[in-house]
């Protein structure tokens, strides 16, 4: 079960079910309490409309006993102002919710009223009574009825009635009348609910069968769609798998030919293993280079150590000296670069640039610096083996004169090293700045160093936010270009 729910589809597929439950939940209960509503005001309006009607014959002056309310399978009561049940529907055998359960018609002699008075006239020593029931039968106003008036406003309540055997709940609406001659009398009349019951039962066992069904039909489209959507990151993750498994770094991952957010994933990992296995060759070319460079400084003083062992008198000091600075300069050139692939970050020491200029530059013959002061942020130690790495390849290249100029260009600072030498063939102008090479095959490692220079001045520019370029110098010669951010 957790391995099941561990899973992306799975997980779409329950929570689209879950939503679509609780969307078609809600909207099931909003359509039967609409339903229920729109259906028992009609019966509200039906029951009104029934007792508005018989109301109106007893205001036109029809007596009570003379009333025919049979026609109807709804029941009817006309209750006298003393609540006596004077009228009733024929085979009403029993009723709740109105103004009396009577279901038979009590016998009750007429008063007899003059034309004009109301029911509170009856005689004087009743007159009291006569007020208070004349207050029942007030309409909303609290104006008591004139002869012939009907209510304005109808009392609703719920209640039952059983009509010949059978028994239905009903919505009875109340209707006060003034009878001219008569009194007041109140007539309830029912509105049947069995529509509203059938329909609102239809709707629900629609909705118990329907939801079940649609919730189903969705799962399976979500589940569907889902593992379609899926499929190709299952290629994905296999192929990476056995790329992890393999170690085969030039094996790619399968980019489907949409435009989604699958595809752009996998182009992406492609990208990744890409650099990953550019990285990867770089690093065992870093390793195989430098092995070969270690292996003849090494050799060489390992050499002139066993003949000075077996020869003393022809220890060649200078040469073991000269090789055991060569491999002390190619080592801390070799630790440099691994930190610096390793992400070491340069410190935020401001750094004068034409003060490290004339010191990286002092001693050294045919070298002149013009510089204003400008500072950076970075390691001085870093930026100054950059200045030394510039200014040991240009004495190397010039013939007679390498100038060094340091310059402010809006928010950069630019130092530029130029020679008066051959230059640097445009088709090689970035191919110098990669590890281990040298473009002068014949040039010996004596006099060319190990091809780390360029390359570690490149890489410490970089990490300083800077560039390093090269370009024709106007003497005809190398002009190298650092550009760095301003402090």
């Amino acid at each position: 079960m957790r391995r099941l729910f561990g899973s992306v589809r799975a997980r779409a597929t329950l929570g689209a079910t879950l939503v679509v439950a609780v969307a078609l939940v809600a909207a099931g209960a909003a359509v039967l309490l609409s339903l229920y509503s729109n259906l028992t005001q009609q019966a509200d309006a039906q029951a009104e409309r029934s007792a508005r009607a018989v109301a109106a014959d007893l205001a036109g002056g029809k007596r009570y006993d003379q009333l025919s309310l049979d026609d109807d399978d709804r029941p009817v009561q006309v209750v006298d102002e003393d609540g006596r049940l004077v009228a009733a529907s024929e085979g009403l055998e029993r009723i709740s919710g109105t103004g009396t359960d009577a279901v038979r018609p009590q016998k009750r002699t007429p008063p007899v009223r003059e034309p004009g008075t109301g029911s509170g006239d009856a005689d004087a020593d009743d007159s009291d009574d006569s007020d208070d029931s004349g207050d029942d039968s007030d309409d909303s106003s609290g104006a008591a009825l004139q002869p012939g008036e009907i209510a304005e406003n109808a009392s609703i309540t719920d209640g039952s009635a059983t009509i010949d055997g059978e028994a239905a709940d009903y919505r009875f609406a109340g209707v006060a009348v003034e009878v001219p001659g008569q009194g007041t009398f109140t007539v309830y009349a029912g509105g049947p609910l069995a529509a509203e019951q059938n329909a609102v039962s239809t709707a629900q066992t629609v909705m118990l069968i329907g939801f079940p069904l649609l919730l189903g039909v969705v799962a399976g489209v979500t589940w569907l769609v889902t593992g379609r959507a899926l499929h190709p990151v299952e290629g994905i993750r296999r192929e990476m798998a056995e790329i992890t498994a393999s170690e085969d770094l030039s094996r790619r991952v399968p980019e489907p030919g949409t435009h989604d957010e699958v595809a752009r994933l996998a182009r992406t990992t492609n990208e990744t293993l890409a650099a990953l296995e550019t990285s990867v060759e770089r690093q065992r070319r870093f390793v195989a280079d430098a092995s070969h460079e270690l292996r003849s400084p090494i050799a060489s003083l390992r050499t002139q150590l066993e003949v000075a062992a077996a020869h003393p008198e022809l220890l060649d000091l200078d040469g073991a000296v000269e090789d055991t600075v060569r491999l002390q300069r190619l080592a801390a050139d070799l630790l440099l670069l691994a930190r610096l692939d390793a992400g070491e970050r340069p410190t935020d020491t401001r750094v004068d640039l034409a003060e490290l200029a004339r010191e990286q530059a002092a001693g050294r013959k045919g070298v002149s610096v013009e510089a204003e002061s400008l500072e950076v942020a970075g390691s001085r130690g870093q930026l100054g083996r950059v200045l030394a790495n510039l200014l040991d390849n240009a004495q190397r290249h010039a013939r007679s004169a390498v100038t060094v100029a340091v310059r402010r260009e809006g928010d950069r600072a630019v130092v530029r090293v130029a020679d008066d030498g051959d230059g640097v063939p445009e088709g090689d102008r970035e191919r110098i700045f990669e590890r281990f090479v040298r473009l002068d095959a014949a040039r010996s490692r004596d006099e060319g160093g190990a091809g780390l220079g360029l390359a570690i001045a490149r890489d410490v520019a970089a990490r300083h936010g800077g560039t390093l370029t090269v370009h024709d110098a106007p003497t005809g010669g190398a002009l190298f270009e650092l550009r760095l951010p301003l402090a």
